[in-house]
Parts: C-alpha cells; sequence; structure tokens
C-alpha cells in the first residue's frame, strides 16, 4: 500500500489526539492517531495514489480495532483534493475521479422499481451549511418522467433536501425512512456539510465513504445515523469541510509557532505543549463553552463550486450517457 504521500495535515498538533474519534475526516483523524503512535494504526489500512492529476487517498477499515480506534464503521473513506483552479475543464475532470470512486462503491445500477436517492443534508439558509441542499438543486429528478417515456442514456433518480430538525422538528433519519419505504431505491448518495481539523481542507477536499452518515456529528450533535440497516440499501456519504475547529486553529497556531522559535537558532523558545494549549483554548473559547467553528469569508464561491463538482459526478456516475465533457445536460 502506497504511503509515500501523506495528507496535507499536521499530525504532531499539540491537544488534537483526543479530537481524533470525532472528527468528520477519517484522513484527519488517521493521521492524528497515527502521529501520537508514531506507528500505522491496528486495523487500519492506507493508500494513496493519482487520478488525471487529482490525489486520492485512500483509508480502509479492516476491522473491529480498527473501529475502535478511529470511531469508525469498517468500510472504506476515500479523500480526494479538489485543486484550487476552478476553471470549467478542472470542473468535469475532477468530476470524473469522484464519479469513478462512487461507481468502485456502488456495483447496482438504479431503475424505475429502484432508483437512485440523492439526499441533501443541511440549511439552505446557512451558506456552510447549504452543500446538501445545492447539490440537490442541481441534479436532474427523473424516475417520474419515466412513467410517461423512456429517456435514453439516463437513470431514474429522485432528489430530496429534507431541512432541519430545527426547522421541521422531525429527525432527518425519520423522513428518509419514510420514503425509503415508499420509493425502495437502489442505493442513497447522502450529501452534507463537515468540519475540518485543519484549515487546509475547507472547500479543497471532498470525502466519499460507504457507511452511511450521522448529520451534525462533526459539530457535537446527536443525531440519528442513515445507514443500510436502517435504509435496507447501500449508503454512500459525501462531505466537503465548509468549516474549522477553532481549537485546531489554535493547535495550528501553537505547532507553527513552535516551528518558527526551532529554526531560529538564536532564540531560546519557551516550552510549548499540551498544557500551554489547554490554558489557550480555555482563555480563548471559554465564552463558547469550548466549541467554535469558522469559515472563510469566499464560502459561497467554494459552495458553489463542490455543489456543481459533486452533482456532475453524481450524474456521470447514475446516467449512461453523462460524461466529463456533456455533464451540465444532465443538471438543472
Amino acid at each position: 500500500m502506497g504511503m509515500d504521500k501523506k495528507p496535507d495535515f499536521n499530525e504532531n498538533l499539540w491537544g488534537l489526539a483526543d479530537l481524533a474519534p470525532r472528527l468528520d475526516m477519517a484522513a484527519e483523524a488517521n493521521a492524528l492517531l497515527r502521529g501520537q503512535a508514531n506507528q500505522e494504526i491496528e486495523g487500519v489500512a492506507e493508500e494513496v495514489r493519482e487520478e488525471n492529476g487529482v490525489t486520492v487517498h485512500i483509508i480502509t477499515v479492516l476491522n473491529e480495532k480498527g473501529a475502535a480506534r478511529l470511531n469508525r464503521q469498517p468500510g472504506r473513506y476515500i479523500t480526494i483534493d479538489i485543486p484550487l483552479e476552478d476553471e470549467e475543464d478542472d470542473i468535469g475532470e475532477i468530476a470524473k475521479v469522484v464519479a469513478g470512486q462512487l461507481k468502485n462503491l456502488l456495483r447496482t445500477a438504479p431503475s424505475v422499481a429502484h432508483p437512485l436517492l440523492i439526499v441533501g443534508l443541511g440549511n439552505d439558509n446557512a451558506i456552510p451549511d447549504a452543500l446538501g441542499p445545492r447539490v440537490v438543486d442541481m441534479s436532474y429528478a427523473t424516475r417520474h418522467l419515466f412513467h410517461l417515456h423512456n429517456l435514453e442514456g439516463y437513470s431514474a433518480v429522485c432528489a430530496v433536501a429534507p431541512g432541519v430538525l430545527e426547522n421541521s422538528g422531525i429527525e432527518t433519519a425519520e423522513i428518509i425512512d419514510g420514503i425509503c419505504e415508499h420509493i425502495h431505491p437502489s442505493a442513497l448518495i447522502v450529501v452534507d456539510s463537515l468540519a475540518a481539523a485543519s484549515i487546509s481542507r475547507v472547500g479543497t477536499t471532498i470525502q466519499v465513504c460507504e457507511t452511511g452518515i450521522r448529520p451534525g456529528s462533526g459539530l457535537g450533535k446527536r443525531r440519528s445515523g442513515i445507514d443500510s440497516t436502517m435504509t435496507g440499501c447501500p449508503v454512500i456519504a459525501i462531505g466537503v469541510p465548509t468549516v474549522v475547529d477553532t481549537a485546531a486553529i489554535i493547535a495550528e497556531t501553537l505547532t507553527s509557532l513552535g516551528q518558527y522559535w526551532r529554526g531560529r537558532a538564536m532564540i531560546v523558545p519557551p516550552q510549548l505543549d499540551d498544557a500551554a494549549y489547554s490554558y489557550a483554548e480555555k482563555q480563548l473559547l471559554e465564552r463558547f463553552r469550548g466549541r467554535l467553528v469558522v469559515t472563510p469569508k469566499d464560502i459561497d464561491d467554494l459552495i458553489a463550486r463542490d455543489a456543481e463538482i459533486i452533482a456532475a459526478a453524481i450524474a456521470m456516475m447514475a446516467h449512461p450517457a453523462a460524461t466529463k465533457d456533456n455533464y451540465h445536460n444532465f443538471l438543472r
């Protein structure tokens, strides 16, 4: 398994190893735990490869030992790095790579009797949380059209954005469960915004996993999970980090200061350790009860670009005639 390229993430950040089990990004959780132990994590395999100039990082939780360490179900967690350029050609190329990963995870083609169901989680009124609804807005629902005539080159697709519990009073999992009972989907693709531990990942990384999703987990919310046990069909989760935990920013800042001081031979660096990290975190985050997340000022542009990449990737995976060059014809 390839280990020559590590994720763009400092795995030796002070004080963050305890956060690993509740991080949204499997690659970050694995990097933190591996850095803390200074060895590979038992029950977890890792591979990094390049596909058409795009870096694909695959974490596979092999067994219950690995699941306990990462606090994740056994299965594949795929991280795809998004180049910062947003030219139209790049969007198609990146979407093609994402579509290839989706095809590897989903082997059953949708049909009219068992359509693909796209679920966009999040709150469309809060831009950092609007990724899921934006993907649904761009996706072309076709299931109802097949009842009228055959659509050459298309597959049967449904799409829904169930909103958030605070607005509806209904758990997202309850809504999805009811829909699945009626339409019997071949698979679910659930799209949601994620929280990152590294600033560099915000808006620039797509995570795809085959184990379902627990909405709001990255922000400490306890929600019912959406997985194959609940739906009776495969559930693929797609997410992009749109916010970063301020605790991680504090840790990255302290780590960078330590590296700066150590690089200047004439300066004796102060002792920066877990105690220093804990003190800084308490002083800065006490009024926020220890949790604060931030998002970049260009989050509108990042959400728009990433939603198009994901919607295009789903279209290429679902519709036989969709390609990186014509995916616009399969979006709204």
